[in-house]
């Protein structure tokens, strides 16, 4: 089997995702075993890591055993020994330096959001299609063990017909005067922040890939923690949403809920969970572990006492659903799916039109929150995922 490698500019390679999931979790591994099989030949990236701190780099590029890395962004773009750009910096940043990217003729791999608005994705979209190149979409969470099981369970019918769902994730982000705040402090301004626009792309995938096509939103956002510390020891005040929650319509008529914070103590299975009820049966799902109820085990819950506790455990009756006979890390997934379409031509799910209806999702829940009503999920893109 013919050896061969694929160039890859990874910008905010010093950034806890790039360095941690793309890099430790993806490409390095793919790297280590040998590169992956694509037709008959073996791929090998070749990688270019580029950020703003030289230390910081050169440390990163240490651990893993690469030579290259940059600071200089246009140096890396004009070198055409590299066909990929890969962006996890800054998502304020997003938009221009794709935009650099298509413009040099990179083929492009994006974190999410692939740009603060969907249309600014749409007109990346459109640019990136004018010259040819392949484009993708980071969409890693569907990919998690736990609901990978419980997509098995709904996309085969083990459920029965979907009568309901309910999404719940969070947990609670300190403000820093006790304790360091666990997010950065650009989560929480304008111009790239706020937990819809931070989740929400991750949520709209999920849903539809597990559950059904989302046809509504009514949603509602708020501030919890109004006044926080930044990483100079100042106070500012926050200017996006920390908390969020919204009811969906799918497109079969069933009917969800989305309840997402950075301010709420996690008292549940996990820190992400999806249940999903059906006429046969339900399913909840969290990062890793997944449990069904089938009419069989549900209990007959005829009332409830408002003099005594009944001392029911309602966790009993639930089953592991079946594991998984293989699993691969979320992002390495991701990094293969794309390194086949670049190469072979191989179908992409997660292209930059489906990273744009991510996008179209948050934003429509916000015109919701604006309206104060349902709002119809129509994203601007024709080629809707």
């Amino acid at each position: 089997m013919a050896t061969r490698s694929i160039g890859i500019i990874v910008n905010g390679a010093t950034g806890r995702i790039g360095s941690t999931q793309h890099l430790a979790n993806a490409l390095v591994p793919i790297m280590a075993q040998g590169g992956l099989a694509v037709g008959d030949d073996r791929l090998i990236p070749r990688l270019l890591l580029v950020g703003r701190d030289a230390e910081r780099l050169a440390a990163i590029a240490r651990s893993h055993q690469l030579a290259d890395w940059t600071t200089d962004l246009d140096a890396a773009l004009s070198d055409p020994d590299y066909d990929i750009f890969f962006d996890a910096a800054a998502t304020q940043q997003r938009v221009a330096v794709l935009a650099k990217a298509i413009a040099a003729g990179k083929n492009i791999y994006s974190e999410k959001p692939v740009a603060p608005t969907a249309p600014q994705g749409l007109a990346l979209l459109q640019q990136a299609a004018a010259r040819g190149l392949k484009h993708g979409a980071v969409e890693d969470k569907v990919y998690l063990p736990g609901l990978q099981k419980l997509a098995k369970l709904t996309t085969g019918g083990a459920l029965g017909r979907i009568v309901g769902f309910r999404l719940e994730f969070g947990w609670w982000v300190f403000d820093g005067s006790e304790q360091p705040c666990q997010r950065p402090s650009w989560n929480y301004r304008t111009g790239g922040g706020g937990l819809i626009l931070d989740m929400y792309p991750h949520w709209r995938y999920v849903i539809e890939t597990i559950v059904g096509r989302i046809a509504r939103v009514c949603s509602a956002e708020w501030i919890a923690t109004p006044e926080r510390v930044d990483e100079r020891g100042e106070r500012y005040g926050v200017a996006v949403e920390d908390s969020a929650a919204t009811l969906l319509e799918l497109e079969g008529g069933a009917f969800g809920t989305i309840l997402s914070s950075w301010a709420t103590r996690v008292r549940r299975d996990d820190l992400l969970t999806l249940q999903v009820d059906g006429t046969l049966g339900s399913a909840i799902a969290g990062l890793h572990r997944c449990h069904v109820q089938t009419s069989a085990q549900t209990p007959a819950i005829a009332h409830f006492s408002v003099m005594k506790d009944i001392n029911a455990d309602y966790r009993a009756g639930w089953s592991e659903a079946p594991p998984l006979t293989a699993y691969t890390n979320p992002y390495r997934v991701g990094w293969e799916a794309f390194l086949r379409h670049v190469a072979a031509d191989a179908p992409m799910r997660s292209d930059f039109a489906a990273g744009i209806r991510d996008v179209a999702f948050a934003e429509t829940c916000h015109r919701s929150m604006a309206e104060r009503g349902w709002v119809t999920f129509a994203p601007p893109d024709s080629r809707s995922q």
